[in-house]
């Protein structure tokens, strides 16, 4: 918020490590996580981004929340994976649905069990809801990791931290195997995971593709098929889609004027992020934060 009351930007919620808890990782039950928002000054039912991955899953009941601009109803059983930098936000209360959230900051994991799950690609855009042997799989390591870190006196600290961390990696494993998704060749899966970085980086400084491939020492057309392979779409819809997705964000979570969201984005002027917006959404940058506006809560 600037000095005129004016919201310049989306919330941030960084990672605040409970007294007790290993650095890096907490597992709490929707009650909990109402306490904790509350002891720290948050609004739990407040549009925020995370610097932090949540995992959530219901045992009972139904819990509704969304996640940059798509709604969710997660119900017994299901499950529901927030990264870091998305927009969440709870969209019914809490205490009606029982439940459980794993917080776990980018890096508690191992290299291998990140790229082995695919931690770092594109945001699962849906919940899932393990059945038969999956799902008693899950459970009963969900099961084994609650329990784990609740008992830290029970094991020295940094064998505590080990088992919290491994019991986790084999519940991120076996929710990513429930995803499936396409196995990509070693070179084209290291271009991607690159380019994506880059893009992450760098979206609002360049939107064009070439200069991705110069600074990543790949050919324009490798990045293309690397993405294409990877995400399903090209290298230069890739990018776009980035700088959409935040656009859409600062219009909704913010106050700043369209004039200033593009300049923010890196475009040359008012005109040109208009028509790349409404080229891309099908409305204008306008007419979208009306739209939106209006849906919630």
């Amino acid at each position: 918020m600037d000095r005129n009351g004016q919201h310049t930007d989306v919330t941030e919620l960084p990672y605040r490590s409970a007294a007790g808890a290993p650095p890096g990782a907490e597992v709490l039950g929707f009650s909990g996580l109402l306490a904790r928002a509350r002891g720290h000054g948050v609004d739990p039912y407040a549009p925020k981004r995370p610097g932090f991955h949540e995992l959530i899953t219901v045992r009972s009941g139904t819990l509704r929340c969304a996640v940059d601009f798509t709604e969710h109803e997660l119900t017994e059983g299901s499950w529901l994976w927030v990264r870091p930098g998305q927009i969440h936000q709870y969209r019914s209360d809490l205490s009606d649905a029982e439940g459980t959230v794993v917080l776990f900051l980018p890096g508690f994991l191992n290299s291998a069990v990140v790229e082995a799950a695919r931690v770092d690609q594109h945001p699962w855009q849906r919940p899932v809801a393990p059945t038969g042997a999956d799902g008693q799989a899950v459970r009963s390591v969900l099961a084994l990791l609650e329990s784990e870190y609740r008992r830290p006196a029970a094991l020295p600290l940094e064998v505590h931290i080990e088992v919290v961390r491994h019991l986790l990696a084999v519940l991120v494993l076996r929710l990513a195997h429930l995803y499936g998704g396409r196995a990509d060749n070693e070179a084209g899966s290291a271009a991607f995971r690159g380019f994506r970085r880059a893009v992450e980086r760098d979206f609002t400084r360049t939107h064009r593709v070439e200069d991705y491939a110069a600074g990543l020492g790949y050919s324009v057309r490798t990045l293309t098929r690397a993405t294409r392979a990877t995400a399903g779409c090209g290298a230069k819809q890739f990018i776009d889609d980035r700088i959409l997705l935040e656009a859409k964000r600062l219009l909704v979570h913010t106050d700043l004027p369209a004039t200033a969201i593009g300049e923010r984005l890196g475009f040359p002027g008012a005109t040109v992020f208009t028509k790349f917006f409404r080229r891309r959404s099908g409305e204008t940058p306008a007419a979208f934060r009306t739209r939106a506006s209006g849906t919630r809560p």
